[in-house]
């Protein structure tokens, strides 16, 4: 059971990585009722659904995960503009930076009438950064230099140690093995990414660079990689320069407010309240960014433009599918659907509805609007809107697989029928069933 969960969980983030949103946010996270909620859906979803056979190609998979994805992206955007209760919505204060170009900020905190939150003025000296290994030039055409063999290395990574083993074929050129063990090492998604480096004169070497950065427990690597103790044949680290270490990982050092501070990462919590990325250093001494909260007008507008950006970004992704998934018209249209029942109110507080379905803003019109005594009356309709999408896209998510191609084969007896896994079966099944 354990090897095919694995398998499927492998499959699935091949789908999730190459073809979909790839972010991960708080609102990821559930509570239980929350779970069961989305249980007792799916239960429901399941009892009422009819029997039916289903498009399994490459390009259903692709389209089923990747609209499941970007439904999740999209109330991902929704969440963030203030949390899912239509009271709380388009209410998310919003940082400032006056200095992006060395850091920028995100509110993560909660305000309450009448708090004042402290001032961060931060100067950035050095970003923390990631290891490199940098293997050899070796001439691309040139059949490798080790006897036909399997082959083994280890790479040891945040206490865990990972073994590859691949083969070496006497009509294998240096290119050739170097492209196989870059798709290994990456594929492998243990926290590094590999690539082959072009150089003069048809030479080329192996890239290795972690994902993550710092020096962590004190330690002045991030990763080792070696074949001293490994299962099968060794030779390739030393042929391939494999543990050459050319950028050692450092942390990021900084000041705020005069204070001398040091992370491993170049995004960093202040005080539960900003979540900063370290984005550059500063040109010269004394160079610095001040944080804080925009005014409420400045912080409606950028949530109203989130909230379009992201609007936008679904039905573009929905489109893409047009030419080979019939049923996304359906999507697209529904989708689309839900701001045209609004168009008027949209229209009043700034907001455009194009002939392609998408939404333009209108910036002047948006903020004189957020500036008016009646300002909270004046964009409920905008509130309205969102949480309609926000049923869509629970919509989407729960369901994909409503919009790939299907043929009905029957109906279930209304009022006498029993919850099946079918649905869900059929969105997981459909991926897993041509991998193995």
């Amino acid at each position: 059971m354990s090897y095919s969960v694995n398998n499927l969980t492998n499959v699935y983030n091949f789908y999730m990585t190459t073809y979909a949103p790839k972010s991960s946010t708080p609102y990821d996270s559930h509570k239980k009722s929350e779970l069961r909620s989305v249980y007792n859906s799916i239960v429901k979803l399941n009892k009422e659904s009819p029997l039916y056979i289903l498009d399994t190609s490459r390009d259903s998979r692709e389209f089923a995960v990747n609209i499941k994805e970007n439904a999740r992206e999209l109330r991902n955007t929704i969440a963030s503009l203030g949390g899912l209760d239509e009271e709380e919505l388009l209410n998310k204060k919003v940082a400032y930076s006056s200095n992006p170009d060395i850091v920028t900020a995100d509110f993560i905190g909660t305000l309450q009438e009448g708090d004042e939150l402290p001032a961060y003025d931060i100067e950035v000296d050095s970003l923390a950064t990631s290891q490199v290994n940098s293997g050899k030039y070796l001439l691309d055409d040139e059949p490798v230099a080790l006897p036909p063999d399997t082959y083994s290395f280890d790479i040891n990574i945040d206490d865990l140690n990972y073994e590859f083993q691949f083969s070496i074929k006497p009509t294998d050129t240096n290119r050739d093995v170097q492209e196989r063990l870059s798709r290994l090492i990456t594929n492998a998604g243990i926290g590094i990414k590999a690539q082959v480096v072009s150089g003069e004169d048809n030479t080329s070497y192996l890239r290795m660079e972690s994902n993550t950065t710092g020096q962590k427990d004190g330690r002045s690597y991030i990763y080792r990689v070696s074949d001293h103790r490994t299962s099968k044949t060794s030779g390739t680290v030393d042929y391939f320069g494999l543990d050459h270490v050319t950028t050692q990982a450092s942390n990021a050092s900084y000041r705020v407010n005069g204070e001398e501070r040091t992370s491993a990462s170049n995004r960093i919590t202040l005080d539960k309240v900003y979540e900063i990325e370290l984005t550059g250093v500063s040109s010269e001494e004394g160079e610095t960014a001040s944080i804080g909260l925009k005014t409420d007008v400045e912080s409606l507008t950028e949530n109203v433009n989130t909230l379009v950006r992201g609007f936008n970004s679904f039905l573009q992704a929905v489109a893409e599918y047009t030419d080979n998934q019939p049923k996304s018209n359906q999507l697209f249209h529904e989708m689309s659907g839900v701001a045209r029942v609004f168009a008027k109110q949209l229209t009043s507080v700034g907001l455009n509805l194009n002939l392609d379905g998408t939404l333009e803003v209108d910036d002047e019109s948006l903020r004189q609007n957020a500036m008016s005594e009646d300002a909270a009356e004046t964009f409920s309709p905008l509130k309205s809107f969102t949480n309609a999408v926000l049923r869509k896209t629970n919509q989407v998510s729960l369901n994909p697989m409503n919009y790939v191609n299907n043929v009905i084969v029957a109906y279930k007896n209304p009022g006498k029928n029993f919850a099946s896994p079918y649905i869900t079966s059929a969105y997981s099944g459909m991926m897993f069933n041509s991998y193995c």
